[in-house]
């Protein structure tokens, strides 16, 4: 649908590069006076069920999921399979179970280095504005291309 229609193409992407720059100023003007593990941050958990249904719904409403499925499985399937729903289906099953075995490393092993990493203020502001500006610049050359 994007490829079809330049002006819709256009304005995806003005907002995008428009959201890039919000995210950018906002990290810019973050200001933090104390380190990061130091601060507290209370925020009340959420129960499992509700995490999984907004997981699930975000995986569900997200269209690159489906286009990614559509554009990639297929050529894994042969065109004569008598069975293509089921290959398609464990295919995705396949998919999802290394999908979830790397969330769960790349859960872990962040859960670890920020039990062992202590950032200062001033690094923490540092880091801030570096990234703040990096989602400024590629927002305006988002934006001007």
């Amino acid at each position: 649908m994007l490829s079809a229609s330049a002006s819709l193409f256009s304005i995806i992407k003005l907002l995008g590069a428009l959201y890039l720059i919000y995210l950018g100023v906002g990290l810019l003007r973050t200001r933090s006076g104390t380190p990061l593990d130091k601060r507290e941050i209370k925020l009340a958990p959420l129960p499992y069920g509700r995490l999984f249904w907004q997981g699930f719904l975000t995986n569900m409403l997200n269209p690159k999921v489906a286009l990614f499925f559509l554009a990639f499985v297929p050529q894994f399937i042969a065109p004569d399979a008598p069975q293509k729903a089921l290959a398609f289906i464990l295919l995705g099953c396949i998919f999802n179970l290394n999908g979830m075995i790397w969330c769960h490393l790349l859960a872990l092993s962040t859960a670890f280095a920020s039990s062992k990493l202590k950032v200062s203020a001033k690094l923490s502001r540092w880091l801030n504005r570096v990234m703040g500006g990096l989602f400024v610049v590629l927002g305006i050359r988002l934006a001007t291309e």
